[in-house]
């Protein structure tokens, strides 16, 4: 799984550089702006930002801002705090995923398209669907590892 995120972000953030290294080309230098080309872009960019964070989530690495981990000075508060946290989380995330959810309905009753080339907005709507139901699992996956503590942590290698 490893291998695979990273080289399929390593491709996103490629094509989204490529897109906007050709934007500012045609557009400042040649003073011919490329037109559709910021529709063609919208997917690979709506899927770099959804799959970085599901990549951040994977790894456990978001950015997080303990202030209490300061204060708290034994293992098992540590071990509590994260418990509470990934809780917290997965909390948020489902609340985020169910309003995802009535989203994606409304965008394939609507099925709306683009200004300029008239591609289908859905497929790179329904990525913020799919990035939060990926975002819980591995929430849950990490409260689990926290709950069966440091001595039993399994890691997700899938």
């Amino acid at each position: 799984m490893d291998t695979f995120a990273k080289y399929l972000l390593t491709t996103l953030i490629g094509l989204v550089a490529l897109g906007q290294f050709v934007q500012v080309i045609t557009r400042y230098v040649l003073q011919v702006p490329l037109l559709g080309l910021e529709d063609v872009m919208l997917y690979p960019t709506m899927w770099l930002y959804i799959l970085g964070s599901v990549n951040a989530s994977r790894e456990n690495t978001h950015i997080r801002a303990n202030v209490l981990e300061i204060f708290i000075k034994t293992e098992a508060g540590h071990r509590i705090l994260a418990i509470v946290g990934e809780i917290v989380s997965l909390i948020v995330g489902i609340w985020l995923l169910i309003w995802a959810w009535d989203y994606t309905e409304y965008a394939w009753r609507t099925w709306r398209e683009s200004p300029t080339l008239y591609i289908p907005t859905f497929y790179a709507d329904i990525a913020l669907l799919a990035g939060l139901a990926l975002m819980i699992v591995y929430t849950f996956w990490h409260l689990l590892n926290h709950i069966r503590g440091p001595q039993a942590e399994v890691r997700y290698d899938g």
